[in-house]
This record gives C-alpha cells, sequence and structure tokens, in this order.
C-alpha cells in the first residue's frame, strides 16, 4: 500500500482552511493537482483569490484549455472548494494539518 504524506507549514489558520478546502477540491473533482503553501502564496501574490485557479490552469494546466473551457473548470474548482469549507465550518474545526489530495488519489487507484 502506498503512503500519504502529511505536510506541515505553520501559516495564517484562515490561509490553512483554504488551501486545503483547495486540495480537497480537487480531489473532489478528480484532478490530481497539490498545492503546497509556496505555490498557494506564490498564486496569491499573483492574482486575487478570485483568480488563482485561472492563473494556475494558465502556468500550469495550459493544456486542460484545449478541452474545457476556463470558466467551467474554475466554478466547478470553486463550486467544490465552497462545499469543502462548509463542511470545515459544519464540523466546528479547523484542519491541523494539509493532505497531499493528489496521493491519496494516486494510493486510491494503486499507483
Amino acid at each position: 500500500m502506498a503512503s500519504i504524506t502529511i505536510e506541515r507549514t505553520f501559516f495564517d489558520p484562515a490561509e490553512e482552511t483554504s488551501l486545503f478546502a483547495y486540495n480537497a477540491a480537487f480531489h473532489e473533482l478528480g484532478l490530481s493537482w497539490h498545492w503546497d503553501y509556496d505555490t498557494y502564496r506564490s498564486l496569491l501574490a499573483g492574482a486575487s483569490e478570485k483568480n488563482v485557479i485561472c492563473t494556475y490552469i494558465e502556468t500550469h494546466q495550459r493544456h486542460l484549455l484545449n478541452a474545457y473551457d476556463a470558466d467551467f473548470l474554475i466554478k466547478a474548482i470553486e463550486s467544490a472548494r465552497a462545499q469543502c469549507l462548509e463542511n470545515i465550518k459544519a464540523s466546528g474545526s479547523q484542519p491541523g494539518f494539509s493532505v497531499n489530495w493528489a496521493e491519496v488519489q494516486r494510493a486510491e487507484v494503486g499507483i
């Protein structure tokens, strides 16, 4: 069985929650993406919170734009992220760590 890496970087709890929700949303949608803290911060530095997905797609996943409309991808990710944030708030806790959802996904399919 593949091991799952759990990374821990200390930073603002709101940012941590947001990053966790993005990574969980990617997993929910079957995207093998994982943003670490540095990636997330660099995306935020170059774009507003609303444009981080667009910036990431354009700089790291441009090939997807051949098959999908950027607005479609962004809306799907934001919708899944909103649901993840809602679940986090409903549980009454903050995630204490970031799970590398891409590794979880690979483990689920036996890679």
